[in-house]
């Protein structure tokens, strides 16, 4: 057994007197050549189990259990001195973290940093580390090696990104890979690469992979065993092939079904807490989506273009254009999605309509009037009824702001309630609606999850009683569960408002259950709009056929 855990414990110091549990006795083992798959909702403690293992957990706030054992090729990890520790974790086990442009430091060349574990581990010298270096590069797919070695992490793409920290992880030949969440920010194409990179480099390497995710899609493609985790404790583990089968704990199949499926479109999306009742869940009916000719449109785009100037040496300049010549039109109370790869001018369309870029031509008409062609005073009143709510909730609130001053202080800006108490009123209100509890009103951002911070940005687009909603990656960095719910509000308010939603997202099964037409985007121009039915069955473009071949079988 390459590595095996044993009643390992974790808890954190959250003052004094107090700690919190978050690794309750979990025990597992991960054999040589095999890929270990470890699932579970944010919070059940699979990333807090690799760092124990990985030794990179906070000293001054973590108390790992005395009792607790991780064994590594029958070594004990867990007291192990910090050089012992230090010389085999990226050596022996090394990680690959979820998300690049935070692991990779943005001031030294990517060259640089893969060649420092090689010189630290290895004992290269600097011409014999470059030269492996390249060769790395080569081996994860980076284009133009020889030139992107150079280059510092901004000035790659997120795949390119995460290709260099496989590059850094395997550049030792380590036994064994942790992956934590690798791929969860990536379009589903460049996701589709990465993991048969992985699977590529594990054959060629004869690695053991620890897979972290809460994609069960994923791990049904590339996991021999499986292990599912929630609130610190490992609720069922077996064969990936068996437990997808035939899993025996509610909480797997709650994870298998919150995810929206290719094949069905249920009224409602069930939830977590939907499966861990004793009842039987209700049938749900199915939603009917598509577009009909009499629907009313409520925003007509033609032509729409943007472009960015980028520097060309030391004085030149270049055109990119990021979106060439986009048409769509908008129905009153329905759904367009808008798909394609990352850098393909999908976030650019949105913000581009929101006037937060300056368009390079086309028009938007609304209710008769060009939106790109008003001056800023004719446009103010417009920008409470064409709302925005942005990928990461943890970037859009003010960190200094109680969720009520967040949700009052666009209303006071748009003269909406004729007093504050008014407005406090209709804040409370909201926040009712998008199922968060008055107490929320007094307190601060960083003391919600993920999923309460985007409802909370729900409530403050609300605020506004906008008409148009442009829901910018908005679910996809969210746990199937919370992105269930949060997915099942969106739908809640547009049968009770009658919003339409521009909803932009690369993740494939989301936009066909929400959507009622989706429109394929690929380096700036509109390749295929359709129904979303129709599209899913038949897709026209190669493009969206490439899109639709690299869904993981299991979404």
């Amino acid at each position: 057994m390459l590595l095996k855990v044993s009643n390992l414990r974790v808890a954190f110091r959250a003052d004094k007197h107090t700690t919190v549990e978050a690794v309750k006795g979990i025990s597992f083992d991960i054999p040589h050549n095999r890929t270990v798959a470890l699932v579970g909702e944010s919070g059940s403690g699979k990333s807090v189990s690799s760092l124990a293992v990985m030794g990179l957990l906070p000293p001054h706030s973590t108390v790992i259990d005395p009792r607790s054992s991780v064994l590594f090729e029958g070594r004990e990890v867990l007291h192990q001195t910090a050089a012992a520790r230090r010389a085999m974790c990226g050596k022996d086990i090394a990680m690959i973290f979820q998300e690049p442009m935070s692991s990779l430091n943005p001031v030294f060349t990517v060259g640089f940093q893969i060649g420092e574990v090689l010189r630290q581990h290895m004992g290269m010298g600097r011409r014999a580390a470059r030269a492996r270096t390249l060769e790395l590069l080569e081996e994860v797919g980076i284009p133009e090696p020889a030139a992107k070695i150079d280059a510092y992490p901004s000035q790659m793409s997120g795949g390119q990104q995460q290709r260099v920290m496989i590059a850094m992880a395997i550049a030792c030949a380590p036994k064994l890979l942790i992956a934590d969440e690798p791929t969860t920010a990536l379009d589903v194409t460049i996701q589709k690469q990465i993991m048969e990179l992985i699977a590529s480099l594990q054959k060629k390497h004869q690695m053991a992979v620890l897979f972290i995710t809460h994609d069960l899609g994923l791990v049904a493609e590339i996991a021999d065993e499986v292990i599912v985790m929630r609130q610190g404790e490992v609720r069922e583990a077996g064969d990936a092939r068996a437990v997808f089968a035939n899993p025996q704990d509610r909480y797997t199949r709650a994870l298998l079904h919150c995810r929206p499926s290719l094949d069905t479109r249920p009224r409602r999306l069930p939830v977590i807490a939907d499966y861990m009742d004793d009842g039987a869940l209700p049938v749900q009916p199915e939603r009917v989506r598509g577009r009909a000719p009499g629907d009313e449109i409520v925003l007509d785009v033609r032509g729409l273009k943007k472009s960015f100037w980028l520097r060309a040496g030391l004085f030149g300049k270049r055109e990119f254009a990021a979106v060439k010549g986009v048409s769509f039109q908008l129905a009153r109370g329905k759904t367009l999605g808008v798909v394609g790869e990352s850098g393909s001018g999908k976030s650019t369309v949105g913000l581009t309509l929101l006037r937060l870029h300056q368009a390079s031509g086309g028009s938007a008409f609304f209710e008769g009037r060009d939106l790109l062609a008003m001056d800023a005073k004719a446009f103010q009143p417009y920008k409470r009824r064409i709302q925005i709510i942005f990928q990461n909730p943890y970037a859009s609130l003010n960190p200094r702001f109680t969720v009520g001053q967040i949700l009052l202080e666009p209303m006071r800006l748009h003269g909406i309630g004729a007093s504050d108490a008014e407005r406090t009123q209709l804040a409370l209100a909201l926040l009712e609606r998008v199922g968060l509890p008055p107490q929320a009103y007094q307190r601060y951002p960083h003391e919600f999850s993920g999923g309460q911070r985007q409802r909370i940005a729900i409530a403050r687009c609300l605020t506004m009683k906008p008409e148009i909603l442009v829901c910018d990656e908005s679910v996809s960095a969210l746990d199937v569960s919370v992105q269930a719910q949060v997915l099942n509000l969106l739908q809640d308010l547009q049968d009770e408002y009658g919003l339409s939603y521009i909803f932009i997202s690369h993740d494939l099964s989301v936009v066909k259950y929400i959507s009622d037409q989706v429109m394929v985007m690929h380096q700036g121009e509109v390749v295929e709009m359709a129904d979303a039915d129709e599209l899913y069955r038949n897709p026209q473009h190669p493009y969206t056929r490439a899109l639709l071949a690299a869904i993981p079988r299991a979404a």
